[in-house]
């Protein structure tokens, strides 16, 4: 009877949880139909919101240079963190102690501190040579530094997750570096470096605080632009905005179990 009681008491935690999770997306999607310019009372159903949101050449830019951003920074991020992960794992038997806090360093450390610092070193780096002006370059290195960390650290527990005597079979069955490497170690991180992928991703789109000190005025991200205009006010047209991010995420979510249970 208690068993029964506490299983109904968690479930109805359950849905409190999620209620209290979805319920705010929920309501900035009601009003993204608005048919009036407020989110304080509803005025109809309409879609001239969206209709703004296409015809918005502003917006457009941002959300190219939003994912532009995100992809090329995600693919250098993979192939250098994928490289310290197997780095760190080939030589975990010597002491990495300093080395593992300078990879640990830029995940703890708060966003706005990390962002102040790489708009100093970038201005110093164009004052003397010329070089990284404000712009999608010095956006691109900036989100590559913060995502490497969790590129590395899901490399390496992979690693870590494997039988070390394959890499030995691997060997006396005459494997080259290359084909061990194409073969044997690509094929088997390649759900970590996916997962890292879609990680690092997710991470450069979401990024504001970093994003915000090395931006250029041309290079303007979603981010940014959100906040510029939350600035003059919430309008059904942010609403917008948000409701199409939920939706492109919900839909990959889906897409990625739908695959997954095709595997399977």
């Amino acid at each position: 009877m208690q068993n029964r009681g506490f299983k109904k008491g968690l479930a109805v935690f359950w849905w409190l949880t999620l209620i209290f999770l979805y319920a705010p997306l929920l309501v900035v999607m009601v009003f993204s139909f608005n048919a009036i310019n407020t989110s304080a009372r509803w005025g109809g159903f309409s879609l001239r919101w969206y209709e703004r949101l296409l015809n918005n050449d502003v917006v457009i830019s941002a959300i190219g240079h939003t994912l532009l951003l995100a992809v090329i920074s995600s693919i250098i991020a993979v192939i250098l963190g994928a490289m310290i992960g197997y780095g760190l794992y080939r030589h975990r038997a010597r002491r990495l102690g300093l080395l593992i806090v300078l990879i640990y360093l830029p995940i703890v450390m708060p966003d706005i501190v990390f962002g102040i610092a790489d708009m100093a070193f970038f201005v110093q780096i164009n004052r003397l040579t010329g070089l990284l002006s404000p712009g999608l370059s010095t956006m691109v290195i900036a989100h590559v530094t913060f995502q490497i960390p969790f590129v590395a650290l899901i490399v390496y527990s992979r690693f870590v997750g494997l039988d070390a005597t394959l890499f030995d079979a691997a060997k006396d069955l005459y494997a080259s570096p290359w084909q061990r490497m194409l073969h044997f170690i690509l094929p088997t991180l390649k759900p970590a470096l996916l997962s890292a992928f879609f990680l690092s991703f997710t991470l450069s789109v979401d990024d504001f605080v970093i994003s915000f000190f090395t931006a250029g005025p041309e290079s303007a991200t979603l981010p940014i632009y959100i906040w510029g205009a939350i600035r003059r006010g919430i309008s059904p047209e942010i609403n917008a905005i948000a409701t199409l991010m939920i939706a492109s995420v919900a839909l990959v979510a889906v897409v990625s179990l739908l695959f997954n249970r095709r595997r399977a």
